[in-house]
């Protein structure tokens, strides 16, 4: 028969894992609600950058209707998912932002009176850095969720978890089919950079 102390330990050791495993999994699932509240907090930086861009560019990009459409669209978006909270909203005002940003890149390219008026160059600089913030974010949750959900099903942390009953994050919506999914034949080729 094993010593009461060797039982003693042994029951400890369990309880101290346990313990680890429970808060691991709280910490990952605070950190992922953050995550969500961080592309939140973007959206809504963006929705107040956009109509200030909006405002600087529509004197020089008149005939670029177009480009004003998709700026009104995607302020929109993030002005909606910023108060549904929603994920499916979140992920598609950033869709709308991370299109918009090159439309508008080619535009002050086809327009050099445009590259120099600084008032342009800001708002194009801090709309890129939202788009790139707004990605950031995402990656994050993307992360977090994958290494909240792996230790639901991992040996034994899975069993610490069922215990608990925590359920598996859902992360960002991502379709299971379309063009996404593949790689077309002008993408595999390398692009030639000439300056």
């Amino acid at each position: 028969m094993l010593p009461l102390y060797i039982i003693g330990a042994v029951v400890i050791a369990i309880a101290l894992y346990a313990m680890g495993v429970y808060n691991s999994l709280q910490r990952l699932k605070t950190q992922i609600t953050a995550s969500i509240q961080e592309i939140g907090n973007q959206l809504k930086r963006q929705a107040s950058l956009i109509p200030n861009l909006e405002s600087a560019v529509k004197g020089y990009l008149k005939h670029e209707k177009g480009i004003f459409q998709m700026l009104t669209d995607a302020r929109t978006s993030a002005v909606k998912a910023q108060s549904s909270g929603s994920i499916k909203d979140l992920d598609d005002a950033i869709a709308k932002m991370q299109a918009v940003v090159p439309k508008l890149s080619v535009a002050v390219e086809d327009n050099p009176e445009l590259k120099g008026d600084q008032t342009v160059t800001k708002f194009m600089n801090e709309l890129t850095d939202t788009a790139d913030k707004l990605s950031y974010a995402r990656r994050s949750v993307i992360d977090l969720t994958a290494r909240f959900n792996e230790q639901l099903v991992t040996f034994p942390s899975n069993i610490i978890a069922g215990m608990f009953g925590f359920k598996p994050e859902k992360g960002l919506e991502t379709p299971t089919s379309g063009a996404h999914l593949s790689v077309s034949e002008t993408e595999m080729h390398d692009h030639k950079v000439s300056l």
